[in-house]
């Protein structure tokens, strides 16, 4: 009788466990999101120093997102090459460019499915 309930924990500390893995790959996605999208909207308005230190947030959680996610590489890759793009635009001094590789790199980073 003591199998039932120790199946049943095991199978609800698995989903559990996945769940939590689930969320980490989807967190690091969302937080380069997050951090692209300041960037480029700083970038917009000229702010090169600020775009700077969240385009290397983005990168940071973007290279983490591609490690995790195997299928959605490709489009990780891109962002990531888009936001090295813009911090070496963003170093010097280049908001425009900069935030336009901050855009495209959000719009790779939304095709990679996470």
């Amino acid at each position: 009788m003591k199998t039932i309930p120790t199946t049943l924990a095991i199978g609800i500390l698995a989903l559990f466990l996945s769940a939590q893995a689930n969320a980490g790959d989807a967190a690091h996605t969302s937080e380069a999101m997050e951090h692209a999208g300041k960037a480029q909207a700083h970038g917009e308005d000229g702010h090169a120093k600020v775009l700077l230190k969240h385009a290397k947030e983005s990168l940071a959680h973007a290279k983490e997102a591609g490690k995790e996610h195997a299928e959605a590489h490709k489009h990780m890759d891109e962002a990531i090459k888009h936001l090295e793009e813009a911090i070496t635009h963003a170093e010097a001094g280049h908001a425009e460019v900069a935030a336009k590789h901050t855009q495209e790199a959000i719009i790779h980073m939304r095709e990679s499915g996470h």
